[in-house]
């Protein structure tokens, strides 16, 4: 079996975890880190003896050794980096959202979809419809177990990624993350969205809203809603999350709850009752990479491998969701004071959510 050959562009938090999965899958093979920061550059030299390190992105895309491009930058540089990767012949999988404009978004698919025409395959890290956990929810509801789907509740709220740490350019925190729970709506149902209302909060009298929940109904019928916000005790002394999704028929629900550490999806069936509980999985890097080289090594895309149309859709419609709230009265509370002990606290943590690395010389 042929190796195939990667380069990284980004070396910060998600190039790291992008490394580590493939160092641990044998089909693959890192060949170039590109970096803007020695720091970064440093460390990828000790992680991964031999891997050529370089500065200029352009390096990577015209090396002709390298055969798929993994693309960690913010979204405001990946609809170049896109465009010359598929230009140059290389397949891509990259961070969401694709640009920091959904014109951009959707310019891209088309892209992407010619490009796969020519045999170039382009994914987009959608982890959560990568998850074993929201799969084995969607196989129970689809088995008949709960009757028809009727009702759909999502929420994720974390202490998570404080205003203004950084990723201003994939929005505020209901399209940065919340795009992932849009996306999984569409997952569950096979259908879009029909009608909505957003309702939206200014925590900390942020500029953006922080806290977001919208709810309304899918073209089928379904009653969705979806809460997401990094507003979850950032300043409690022992911090938790609320992660759950729930997914209601006319005759039983299965749901699924997670400490980032351990999924545990139960069912409340007509026919039986099931507890399951297996390791999380993190962000699901090994699957996404494992459906790439599947794909390549056959040629065939995996059935499974989020397209670049599914970030684009979910992109759209987070968008779509935040214009609305901005359209009903959107109160500010708590004060800069909050946010400035907010930041504090979290440059100083080593072991929290969402913290962005501080120190390029370890892996946060």
């Amino acid at each position: 079996m042929n190796t195939i050959t990667v380069g990284i562009i980004g070396f910060g938090r998600m190039g790291r975890c992008y490394l580590k999965a493939f160092q641990a899958d044998e089909r693959y093979r890192v060949t170039y880190i590109c970096d803007h920061n020695e720091d970064c550059r440093e460390l990828a030299r000790k992680l991964q003896p031999g891997v050529l390190t370089v500065a200029d992105e352009a390096e990577v895309l015209a090396a002709e050794d390298v055969q798929v491009v993994v693309l960690c930058t913010l979204c405001d540089a990946r609809p170049a980096e896109i465009r010359r990767a598929l230009e140059a012949g290389k397949h891509v999988i990259t961070e969401k959202p694709l640009a920091d404009h959904i014109q951009s978004e959707w310019e891209l698919v088309e892209l992407a979809e010619e490009a796969e025409k020519r045999g170039l395959f382009c994914t987009v890290n959608m982890y959560l419809q990568n998850s074993w956990y929201h799969h084995t929810m969607r196989d129970m509801a689809e088995s008949g177990e709960i009757g028809e789907l009727a009702i759909m509740r999502i929420c994720h709220m974390t202490p998570g990624l404080a205003p203004g740490e950084g990723h201003e350019a994939e929005g505020p925190s209901f399209h940065d993350c919340g795009m992932h729970y849009v996306g999984l709506a569409e997952f569950f149902t096979h259908s879009t969205f029909k009608t909505w209302h957003a309702q939206a909060l200014r925590m900390w009298s942020w500029k953006d809203p922080w806290w977001l929940q919208a709810h309304g109904t899918m073209e089928n019928g379904v009653v969705f809603d979806i809460t997401q916000g990094f507003v979850y005790g950032q300043l409690s002394k022992d911090q938790t999350h609320n992660s759950y999704v729930e997914l209601i028929g006319t005759q039983g629900f299965c749901r699924m709850t997670h400490d980032f550490k351990t999924a545990v999806v139960e069912l409340r069936g007509v026919t039986r009752t099931e507890r399951i509980e297996r390791p999380h999985g993190g962000k699901n890097i090994d699957v996404l990479i494992g459906e790439m080289a599947e794909s390549i090594l056959t040629g065939q895309r995996h059935p499974d491998m989020p397209h670049f149309r599914c970030s684009a859709k979910a992109s759209d419609f987070a968008w779509r969701f935040l214009d609305d709230a901005w359209q009903h009265d959107m109160p500010a509370i708590g004060t800069n004071e909050e946010l400035e002990r907010i930041r504090e606290r979290r440059r100083n943590m080593t072991d929290g959510y969402g913290l962005l690395p501080r120190n390029n010389k370890h892996i946060s």
